[in-house]
């Protein structure tokens, strides 16, 4: 099991909160001024989106690494179409700029490979269950 992600109220901000995870600089989320917070810091659903983009491009990096392709960098961007969330649909369009990589069947290989790292998985393929409790 890991270590607690601890999130704690900041300051006198209304919904600022900083976030710990263990043996790393501390992280923060807000919400935008909106919904009433003062949008200093990404939201829970950025956080969301960042997870996928971040998880598809460790997952391109080191699928390249390992079979010594001249990846040289990945930009991913996270466009977000959360229009219909109340309704059960959360889009996300996500664009993988493969630097240094010009062969088409290995930039087709690496949006394949993309599809399957851990986050997207979770985010289409698993059961979560949440325990949430009081102390």
């Amino acid at each position: 099991m890991h270590p607690p992600i601890v999130v704690i109220s900041e300051r006198n901000s209304v919904f600022r909160q900083r976030i710990e995870v263990s043996g790393m600089e501390d992280l923060y989320a807000d919400v935008p001024t909106a919904v009433g917070g003062d949008d200093s810091a990404p939201d829970p659903h950025d956080y969301f989106d960042i997870a996928l983009g971040t998880c598809k491009a460790i997952t391109v990096q080191m699928y390249a690494k390992r079979k010594q392709w001249p990846l040289e960098g990945i930009t991913v961007k996270v466009q977000r179409d959360d229009s219909e969330e109340r309704k059960g649909v959360y889009k996300l369009d996500v664009t993988l700029e493969l630097h240094g990589i010009s062969d088409p069947e290995q930039r087709a290989k690496l949006e394949d490979i993309s599809h399957r790292c851990p986050i997207q998985r979770l985010m289409t393929q698993a059961t979560i269950e949440i325990a949430t409790h009081t102390a």
